[in-house]
């Protein structure tokens, strides 16, 4: 399901979806085609019972079982992010904000080389990035240090008006 664009979040507006620090066990990996071989998403230890937190203020897009898995979708906007395994806690059409519990953990996640893990996914339309994105803090950008100077007429400098 494609959604619009979006604009750039702050990154004071995203948490990561699990307390304490991340372990990440399997990095993203973009495909090269839209139906090609890849990991869309990122897999985070923790333990099964764990609780997994919305990573921003959004709306809960779905909430339930999908291919055997509790499955939460959160829309931010233009992005979407995405939780499993999990028992969900919460309730499609529900607003949520950064840090609300959204489900516990379950064990079950295939590939999962750990007793248990989050994959945490995030698009923005039908793109996947990898959601260890909205942790980043923005580049910085450079500024001039001086304003420049004023812009005159060519014609008034060569003394024709």
């Amino acid at each position: 399901m494609p959604i619009a664009p979006a604009t750039r979040a702050t990154p004071a507006s995203w948490r990561p979806p699990l307390d304490g620090p991340l372990a990440v066990v399997r990095p993203f990996q973009p495909p090269a085609t839209p139906y090609g071989v890849g990991h869309r998403g990122i897999d985070l230890h923790a333990r099964v019972g764990a609780t997994v937190r919305a990573a921003g203020d959004g709306v809960v897009s779905y909430a339930g079982v999908l291919a055997g898995r509790g499955v939460v979708a959160v829309t931010h906007g233009g992005l979407r992010t995405t939780y499993e395994p999990l028992t969900v806690l919460v309730s499609a059409g529900q607003r949520v904000a950064a840090g609300t519990p959204l489900g516990r953990l379950a064990a079950g996640h295939p590939g999962c080389v750990q007793d248990a893990c989050l994959h945490w996914g995030l698009l923005r339309a039908d793109v996947y990035l990898s959601p260890l994105t909205l942790l980043l803090p923005d580049p910085p950008r450079l500024l001039p240090l001086a304003r420049p100077a004023p812009r005159t007429d060519p014609t008034a400098r060569a003394g024709r008006r």
